[in-house]
C-alpha cells in the first residue's frame, strides 16, 4: 500500500497536465469578476434606461402643465408624479434623488435624476452598489402653424358662465383668446416659426363680404320681404288754371271820431230860460268827398280779390249849455271828425289744374323676385321702398352672407370617395369657386326680411302673401378675418372686439371656418402662402360654443326658413337636426384634409355632436373662466409641439 501511494504520487509529480488545477483555482476570483461585473452592469444599464425615460415622462409632464404662472408648483408636482410613475417597479435600487428646474419662466424643463444598482455579484470583490444618473429636458419647440378660430358669439355669451362663476362668457373668451397668443409667441420667441391665425366669429351668419370678389356675389336675389301698392289719386295743383265769376261782398265801417276842445261859443246871460233858449241844436254829421280807391290780391285761400273802396270825410258840432257862475250861463261847443268807408269785394274763386297722383294704401307681404343688389352688395348706400308709407329708404350692407343653393334634404353626409351627399348641397362645398348664381353668395339684407303673420289668429303665416306681417331682422357678427400673422396689440384688439348677439347656427360657422383652412379652396392662395423658413404647416381649427343649435323661423345664412325652405321641407320640422347634420360632414371634410379640429364647449353639455365633429382626444368642456382658460392652454401645447430636447 505504501509503494503504491508514493508511485501514485511521484506520477503525479511529473505530470505536467496537474498544474492546471491552481492555476483554475486562482482564475476563479477573476471569472467572478468578469461574468458577475457584466451582469450587474447589464442591471445598472437597465436601470439606467428606466431612469431616463421616467426623466422624460417627468420633464414633458412638467412643460406640459406650464401655464401662464410659468414653472409654479404645480408643474412641479406633476413633473415629479410622473417621474414617480414610470419609474415604479424597479428593485434592488436606492430612493432616486430627482430634481425638475426651469430657467426660462417654463419654456423649457430640465431634469436631474440619479440612483444606485445593488449589486448581486460584484459584491463579493467589495463593490456593493454601481451609481447611476441621467439628464433631461423637455421644450415647446413650434413649427409652422395655422389656427383658424371659429367662435360663438350669439346672444348667449353675453351671460354669466354659471351661476357659481359670474364672468361674462364673453370675457372669458377674450381673457382665454389672449393667453393663447402670449402662450404661443413666447414659445416662437427667438425662432423663425410661422404663427397665423383667422378668425370666423358666427351667430345666424358670418360676415365674409369684404373677403369676397364681386362676381362670386348675384347681382339679383329673391327675399322674403314686402312691397308697398297705392292708389290712384285725383287732386288739385297748385297752378290756377282759371276763375269762377265774381261775387260780391259789401261791408261799411266808421272811423273813430277825433274831437277839439270845448270853447266858448257865446257870451253870457242871467236867467236860465235865457240860457236853453239860446242853445243851438246839435249838428248832424256832414259828408266830403268820397276819394274811391282799388287794389287786387289773393287771398290765404288763393281767391283772387278785387276791393274797391270809398273814403268820406264827416264832420258834426255838438253844443252845450252850462252854468259858469250863480248867474251867468254860458253855451259852448266843440267839433268831431271821422271817416266813413263803403267797400266792395270782387272774389273770384280760383279753378285749379289737376292731376293723378299715386297715394300709398298699404304694404303686402310676400316674396320679393329679383332684387337688384348690384349695389348693395359693394357696400354703398343702396334705396328702396321700404320706408314708412312706402317711402323711400337708404341701406348700407354689413356684410354678412347667405349661402349658396342646397337641397332641403337629411341625411346628409360626407365621405372622401363622394364627397358631400346628396347632391347640390352647394352651401357645404368647401372649395367650389361660384361660376353660377346656384353657386354664388347673396349679401344678407335684414332690413328687408319680414315673415307673413295672421294678426286675426296671431299667427305665421304660410299664404304667398298676406296683408300682415313682421320684420324678421338678424344680427350680423364681427368681421372674419383671413389666415395673417397679427401682432399682440392686432390680436387683443380683435379679440375685445367681439360682440354677443343672435341665434345659434355652428354649421354656418364650421362651413367658413373650412374654407379659411382649406389649401385646396378659394382662398387657398392666402392658405399655401410659403413660410420663409420652407417648413410643412400644421394647420388647426378650434371650434368654440357656448350652446346648442338652436335656429328659427328669423332670418339665417339660409334666409327665412319658415318661406324659403330650403333646409326643412316645411320651414320647421328637424331644421337643428339638419343643420347637426350639416356640422358634421362639414367637420369630416375639414377633417380628411388633415386639419385638426378642436372642440371647447362653454357652459354647455359636451354632446356626441360636438365630440364628433372634434378630431380624436381634442374636446373639451369648460364650466369656468378657469377651466376655459385651461382648455385654449391644452390646445396652445398640441399647436405647439412638445419634445424631448436632451
Amino acid at each position: 500500500m505504501t509503494l503504491n501511494r508514493c508511485r501514485v504520487l511521484r506520477q503525479f509529480r511529473d505530470n505536467e497536465a496537474g498544474n492546471v488545477f491552481p492555476l483554475t483555482a486562482a482564475a476563479i476570483f477573476v471569472m467572478a469578476g468578469l461574468v458577475g461585473g457584466g451582469v450587474d452592469m447589464s442591471r445598472a444599464y437597465q436601470v439606467q434606461s428606466r431612469l431616463q425615460n421616467a426623466c422624460d415622462a417627468g420633464a414633458l409632464a412638467g412643460r406640459k402643465t406650464v401655464t401662464t404662472q410659468g414653472f409654479d408648483d404645480t408643474a412641479l408636482i406633476a413633473a415629479k408624479t410622473y417621474f414617480d410613475v414610470n419609474f415604479s417597479g424597479v428593485s434592488d435600487v436606492e430612493q432616486p434623488q430627482v430634481r425638475f428646474t426651469s430657467d426660462d419662466d417654463g419654456n423649457s424643463v430640465e431634469g436631474t435624476a440619479s440612483t444606485s444598482v445593488n449589486t448581486l455579484v460584484v459584491n463579493i470583490l467589495g463593490i456593493d452598489d454601481i451609481p447611476v444618473s441621467v439628464t433631461c429636458s423637455a421644450s415647446m419647440s413650434i413649427g409652422n402653424s395655422d389656427v383658424v378660430m371659429v367662435l360663438d358669439t350669439t346672444g348667449s355669451m353675453d351671460w354669466a358662465i354659471s351661476s357659481s362663476d359670474g364672468t361674462r362668457r364673453i370675457t372669458a373668451l377674450r381673457s382665454a383668446m389672449k393667453n393663447f397668443f402670449d402662450n404661443l409667441e413666447e414659445t416662437t420667441k427667438d425662432t423663425n416659426a410661422r404663427i397665423r391665425y383667422g378668425f370666423v366669429p358666427y351667430n345666424q351668419s358670418v360676415n365674409v363680404g369684404h373677403l369676397l370678389s364681386g362676381n362670386w356675389i348675384v347681382n339679383k336675389m329673391d327675399i322674403q320681404s314686402r312691397y308697398p301698392t297705392y292708389n290712384d289719386v285725383e287732386r288739385d295743383t297748385d297752378e290756377v288754371e282759371a276763375y269762377k265769376p265774381p261775387y260780391y261782398v259789401d261791408s261799411q265801417s266808421v272811423g273813430d271820431q277825433d274831437w277839439s276842445n270845448w270853447q266858448d261859443y257865446r257870451g253870457s246871460w242871467t236867467r236860465d230860460r235865457d240860457c236853453d233858449s239860446n242853445q243851438p241844436n246839435n249838428t248832424n254829421w256832414t259828408s266830403t268827398g268820397p276819394e274811391t280807391s282799388t287794389k287786387t290780391y289773393i287771398d290765404t285761400n288763393g281767391n283772387r280779390i278785387t276791393e274797391t273802396v270809398q273814403t268820406y270825410g264827416q264832420t258834426r258840432t255838438e253844443y252845450v249849455c252850462y252854468r259858469k257862475s250863480w248867474r251867468n250861463y254860458w253855451i259852448a261847443s266843440r267839433s268831431a271828425s271821422r271817416n266813413y268807408f263803403y267797400v266792395r269785394k270782387a272774389i273770384e274763386e280760383p279753378i285749379y289744374k289737376k292731376e293723378t297722383v299715386r297715394v300709398f294704401d298699404k304694404f303686402v307681404y310676400a316674396q320679393v323676385k329679383d332684387i337688384d343688389v348690384s349695389v348693395y352688395k359693394t357696400g354703398a348706400n343702396t334705396s328702396t321702398l321700404n320706408g314708412p308709407n312706402g317711402t323711400n329708404q337708404n341701406y348700407r350692407w354689413a356684410g354678412c352672407i347667405e349661402e349658396r343653393d342646397t337641397v332641403n334634404a337629411g341625411n346628409i353626409r360626407y365621405s372622401s370617395q363622394v364627397g358631400f351627399s346628396p347632391e347640390g348641397l352647394f352651401d357645404l362645398d368647401i372649395d367650389r369657386v361660384p361660376e353660377s348664381d346656384a353657386t354664388r353668395w347673396r349679401p344678407m339684407w335684414p332690413e328687408l326680411a319680414y315673415v307673413r303673420t295672421n294678426r286675426q289668429k296671431n299667427r305665421l303665416e304660410r299664404a304667398a302673401k298676406s296683408d300682415d306681417g313682421i320684420a324678421v331682422g338678424s344680427s350680423c357678427p364681427v368681421k372674419a378675418q383671413l389666415l395673417s400673422e397679427m401682432s399682440k396689440s392686432d390680436f387683443y384688439a380683435y379679440a375685445d372686439s367681439l360682440t354677443p348677439l343672435g341665434g345659434t347656427y355652428h354649421s354656418i360657422g364650421m362651413i367658413w371656418g373650412a374654407r379659411l383652412s382649406s389649401p385646396q379652396g378659394i382662398f387657398g392662395t392666402n392658405v399655401n402662402k410659403v413660410a420663409e423658413n420652407g417648413g410643412e404647416v400644421a394647420r388647426h381649427i378650434v371650434f368654440m360654443t357656448d350652446g346648442a343649435m338652436d335656429t328659427s323661423y328669423a332670418q339665417s345664412a339660409w334666409g327665412v326658413e319658415w318661406h324659403d325652405q330650403r333646409v326643412t321641407a316645411d320651414g320647421f320640422s328637424e331644421q337643428d337636426e339638419r343643420h347637426n347634420q350639416r356640422l358634421l360632414a362639414t367637420c369630416a371634410a375639414v377633417k380628411a384634409k388633415g386639419i385638426r379640429v378642436w372642440v371647447i364647449a362653454l357652459s354647455t353639455q359636451l354632446t356626441s355632436t360636438l365630440t364628433t365633429c372634434g378630431s380624436p382626444e381634442s374636446s373639451f368642456t369648460a364650466n369656468s373662466a378657469n377651466e376655459l382658460e385651461r382648455a385654449f392652454q391644452e390646445i396652445a401645447k398640441n399647436v405647439g409641439e412638445l419634445r424631448i430636447t436632451q
